[in-house]
């Protein structure tokens, strides 16, 4: 099976690249090997948001994954099936559940049954989209395609 293979370094170097490669990777059933994650920050690597989302996407896809600990900047990714379930995450600090939302809630859309998700931690952080956003603008588009 070929893997797909992205340089984290691309654009903002931030974390949407990862965040969209995890959403990707579990619907398309497409492994992914990331480099140089989030190379663009002050503090690159997988830190608590990023991690949460790297164990959500995992959880629901039962997936294979190598490169997850704190600061790691490279990951394997292979997705198994989308599992619906009642899945519960806890960032840890204060990072943006809004992030893990958006890169598990697409996913699901997809799993084998109905699903819960819910993720604590921070809803209005200064550098992502609040859970008001969420709720107002980008669920509504979701559901305005197809999910």
């Amino acid at each position: 099976m070929t893997i797909t293979a992205l340089d984290g370094a691309q654009g903002e170097g931030g974390g949407q690249i990862l965040r969209t490669a995890l959403t990707l990777a579990m619907i398309t059933g497409t492994p992914m090997h990331i480099e140089r994650i989030r190379a663009g920050r002050a503090k690159p690597g997988l830190l608590c948001q990023p991690l949460t989302a790297v164990h959500a996407a995992a959880q629901i896809c039962g997936a294979d994954v190598s490169g997850v600990e704190p600061g790691s900047q490279e990951l394997d990714f292979k997705p198994g099936k989308i599992r619906g379930g009642d899945y519960r995450w806890a960032i840890g600090t204060a990072s943006s559940c809004t992030l893990v939302l958006q890169t598990v809630l697409p996913a699901l859309w997809f799993a084998d049954g109905p699903s819960t998700a819910r993720v604590s931690g921070g809803t209005h952080n200064p550098a992502a989209p609040p859970a008001h956003f969420l709720m107002a603008a980008w669920l509504p588009l979701m559901r305005r395609m197809g999910g």
